[in-house]
């Protein structure tokens, strides 16, 4: 069993912020694969379901995003779940809009979410980042991520969450290369990263 963790912060105030991005994401993995409906636990919503042979538990924080961890720790201790079979999608604004890494371990690059993970079960877990773009300039980054997307983003997010959640069989089986390159192939196709970026690590 695994759990897929997307970060964010809940209600409808924050439902289209750039920071909600792992919310979508998992939204959209349950909706593609038809997973249960979400029910209210572990200070979060889960969602049941299975990519290819695999059993997953999704879980959305319900605790706002510096104190994400509470949620994970309660539902990684309830259904015994390794460190190691953790999976956190999360936004990412050192990537470009669009662009998809995964790593294990690693540093947190001031993301709250992330911190409080590492606080409450440890820092080797993997992560999918999320390409949201840097605004520039360090003093905007907390309204860029803490607002909503623009109209004109609609198209690439919703084709980045559809590429996840199409792909997500491959991040459970731990071919984490071939997932990012899929997805990367994906939103290539569509137009939205240019031909010299690749999907590796």
């Amino acid at each position: 069993m695994q759990l897929f963790v997307g970060l964010g912060n809940p209600g409808a105030k924050y439902a289209r912020n750039r920071h909600n991005i792992g919310f979508m994401a998992v939204d959209e993995i349950a909706r593609r694969h038809g997973f249960a409906p979400w029910r209210r636990r572990f200070q979060g919503e889960t969602s049941e379901g299975t990519l290819g042979t695999e059993r997953v538990i999704l879980l959305k924080p319900a605790t706002y995003m510096n104190k994400s961890g509470r949620a994970v720790q309660e539902a990684a201790g309830f259904f015994k779940i390794a460190l190691g079979d953790v999976t956190v999608f999360h936004d990412e604004l050192e990537l470009p809009p669009g662009k998809v890494r995964v790593k294990i371990g690693g540093g947190i690059a001031g993301h709250n979410g992330l911190r409080s993970i590492s606080a409450h079960i440890g820092n080797d877990y993997r992560r999918v980042r999320l390409g949201i773009g840097h605004p520039g300039i360090k003093d905007l980054v907390h309204g860029h991520v803490l607002s909503d997307f623009a109209k004109a983003d609609n198209e690439w997010v919703a084709t980045l969450c559809n590429a996840v959640a199409e792909h997500a069989a491959l991040i459970a089986k731990g071919t984490d290369a071939t997932f990012a390159n899929r997805v990367h192939l994906a939103m290539q196709a569509k137009g939205f990263l240019t031909k010299d970026e690749n999907g590796k690590e």
